[in-house]
């Protein structure tokens, strides 16, 4: 109650004061503005109540002195107030606007006595009444109290009024309003079609840096602060109308929610953006010389260098096509000018989108992130995905305490995370936070492919949200047979293998020679040709990416005794499962020879302790060929899915897995916003190999 009525005290006293302060000012004004001997324009109306005696205008410098003054003062008041600096802006830029107007139209009524209407409308064209109301309202945006926190919407807000700002621009150039302005009668003459032609591209840009706003870009709300000053003064150029208003409003509301925009771009790029820029500038001035030497013939003065420039510069900023062209005849004065000036919008776009652009991603491992990616999976590692994340194309990123991790890859400005996080559970809430956070800073998106439902309450309370992407096959060894009539395909399948004179060798890599692993790594080659290695999420990139007892091969040997094909399983010891990562074979073994190397990886699995094998993953296999009734758009789905059979073979692997009557472990996609998955699904496609502009880069790593 006590801080209540301190606050409402704090209010209570500045009003009055505001209003000295505001009174002042215009008392200094009649002081000041006679007699300052300052030199440049007048700003006239400055004294509209010496009207009569002609002494109206008043320096420029004089008023802006003036008022500069009574807006700090104003903006310090609003401080000490504790008024919000959003609030400060609006509530100042609107109360100094309204005494303007009204001491201005009450002056005019009674010097001119017109009517009320007439001198109330003529006060709301003076300027003194928008330049007093512009310097009060940034002042408060500047010294009014910053709020603690930021809501989540306001950037967004302020981005689609930015986007509708810069559609008014465009507007305004295609449909200019020409009247005239204070700025428009201290302006050179060349200045004006500059502002004409400039208004355009101003506006398209100011659409395409909404989303950055958006995304709480630092370098998006730089840019937009300048381009909407810019705009107002073009506007104010074509008039004192609306779309100065507009735009003066919402620069004043950039700056009063600054810190908002807390988003940094990324520091590396800077050296980059600024050599693109000087490239393209570079490459616009030699592009009109060039087209000027080769066409010197239709100006009216020889080529040189100066001449070059004069034109060049000229076309770059639309004086040429507003203005008129001075030195050029024909169609080469035609097209020249729109040329260069193209040029010079699409080389200014592509350096705002460098400038914008998310945080260029750099794969890298040192060898100490990989010890200790190693040690938490094999403690924590409970998931059957968790050895697919010691993959070498990807980046860890661990908790505080390094005692948790998870493994992600960034494609296309999307963090694509590989599983679910791993690491203790009391850990995985600040580690999520954490790197949510950390791709936030970056402009990156969020997703993670392969998630389990264990963790689907986590991921939702961090805002994600899950969408169903397949199902994981699991056989679990202590109860699978071969017995019984529903198996009996996959019992004919091994035991003609056995008669057919094929065997079986389990190893680990340490147990391999290196003609056997020799001759492993030709199986692959010649089972992959020439595809690339998939399997991001779900499998290795490398099949001695894990040495030692971490990973099983069970090979299938002819009766020659030479390796016809194998299975490369991921060992999990904290879950104690195998998990699937390849089956390559040769293209001449007989029918049933994966189904025979599956059973002999079991049977070895059951008398090793491990109590589940992981096979294939099953995309979509709900859709596919569950048991559950399936509504009109699954069924739709249903048939979607099934013609893509020969791009993805998703029907077979389902049925594949089937023949082992395993359970299944539901795997999700985890994302941030419905917007987001056509990016999601490019991105991780093109992780998967799926798209050919991926390329893939080794990783940095420490030795």
């Amino acid at each position: 109650m006590r801080r209540r009525a301190v606050a409402v005290g704090r209010v209570v006293l500045a009003v009055p004061l505001m209003l000295a302060v505001v009174a002042a000012a215009t008392g200094w004004l009649y002081v000041v503005g006679p007699h300052a001997p300052l030199p440049g324009p007048r700003v006239g109306d400055g004294l509209p109540l010496d009207e009569l005696s002609k002494r109206a205008s008043v320096p420029l410098l004089a008023f802006a002195g003036v008022w500069v003054l009574a807006a700090l003062l104003l903006g310090l008041l609003a401080r000490f107030a504790r008024v919000e600096r959003l609030s400060a802006a609006f509530l100042l830029a609107l109360g100094v606007g309204a005494w303007g107007y009204l001491v201005t139209g009450v002056s005019i009524l009674v010097i001119r006595q017109i009517p009320a209407e007439a001198a109330f409308h003529a006060a709301s064209h003076r300027h003194i009444v928008y330049l007093a109301a512009a310097l009060a309202g940034l002042a408060g945006a500047l010294l009014g109290r910053a709020r603690v926190g930021s809501h989540s919407r306001r950037p967004l807000i302020l981005a689609v009024f930015v986007a509708a700002a810069g559609v008014l621009d465009v507007l305004d150039a295609i449909l200019p309003v020409h009247r005239t302005s204070l700025l428009e009668r201290l302006a050179p003459a060349a200045v004006h079609p500059v502002a004409s032609a400039l208004a355009a591209p101003i506006g398209i840009v100011l659409v395409l840096v909404a989303r950055g706003l958006a995304r709480r870009k630092r370098r998006a709300w730089q840019v937009a602060v300048a381009l909407l000053l810019g705009s107002t003064v073009l506007h104010i150029f074509h008039g004192m109308g609306s779309g100065a208003t507009a735009t003066g409003l919402l620069a004043i509301a950039l700056v009063a929610r600054r810190q908002d925009f807390d988003a940094a771009g990324d520091p590396s790029g800077q050296p980059r953006v600024l050599l693109r820029a000087a490239l393209l500038v570079l490459g616009i001035y030699a592009y009109g010389a060039a087209a000027l030497w080769m066409n010197r013939l239709v100006a009216d003065q020889p080529f040189t260098l100066p001449f070059s420039l004069s034109e060049t510069s000229r076309a770059l900023v639309g004086l040429s096509l507003v203005h008129g062209r001075r030195h050029l005849s024909g169609d080469f004065a035609s097209w020249f000018p729109a040329s260069v000036l193209i040029l010079g919008v699409v080389g200014a776009l592509l350096v705002l989108a460098a400038w914008l652009a998310p945080w260029r991603y750099r794969l890298r491992q040192e060898a100490h992130e990989r010890d200790l990616a190693r040690e938490l999976v094999s403690v924590y590692g409970e998931d059957t995905l968790a050895p697919f994340a010691l993959r070498a194309d990807k980046s860890y990123f661990f908790g505080e305490r390094e005692r948790a991790f998870l493994a992600y890859r960034v494609v296309g400005g999307v963090a694509i995370v590989s599983g679910d996080p791993i690491g203790p559970a009391d850990e995985l809430e600040e580690l999520l936070t954490r790197f949510v956070e950390f791709a936030h800073a970056r402009d990156w998106r969020i997703a993670m492919l392969g998630a389990s439902d264990r963790f689907l309450d986590l991921y939702r309370a961090r805002g994600l949200q899950a969408l169903y992407h397949g199902d994981e096959a699991v056989v679990e060894t202590a109860s699978f047979s071969l017995e019984g009539r529903a198996i009996r395909k996959v019992r004919q399948s091994v035991h003609r293998l056995e008669k057919a004179g094929y065997g079986v060798r389990v190893a680990t890599p340490r147990e391999l020679s290196d003609e056997l692993r020799d001759e492993l790594e030709a199986v692959a080659r010649a089972w992959r040709g020439a595809a690339p290695e998939r399997g991001f999420a779900m499998a290795l990139d490398a099949l001695f990416r894990l040495d030692g007892d971490d990973a099983v091969f069970v090979i299938g040997l002819g009766p020659a005794g030479a390796a016809e094909g194998f299975l490369h399983f991921a060992v999990t010891p904290a879950a104690k499962a195998l998990s699937l990562s390849t089956m390559p074979r040769l293209r001449s073994v007989p029918n049933g020879f994966t189904e025979w190397l599956v059973c002999a990886a079991i049977e070895w699995a059951r008398e090793h302790g491990f109590e589940r094998v992981s096979l294939n993953f099953s995309p979509f296999a709900a859709l596919l060929g569950g048991e559950t009734p399936l509504s009109t758009s699954q069924r739709l789905q249903r048939h979607a899915l099934r013609g893509m059979k020969g791009h993805f073979q998703l029907d077979n692997l389902l049925l594949f897995n089937r023949k082992f009557f395993p359970y299944w472990q539901p795997r999700f996609v985890v994302y941030e916003r419905r917007l987001d998955l056509p990016r999601v699904g490019i991105a991780a496609l093109a992780a998967e190999s799926y798209l050919p502009f991926q390329r893939t880069r080794k990783p940095k790593a420490a030795a």
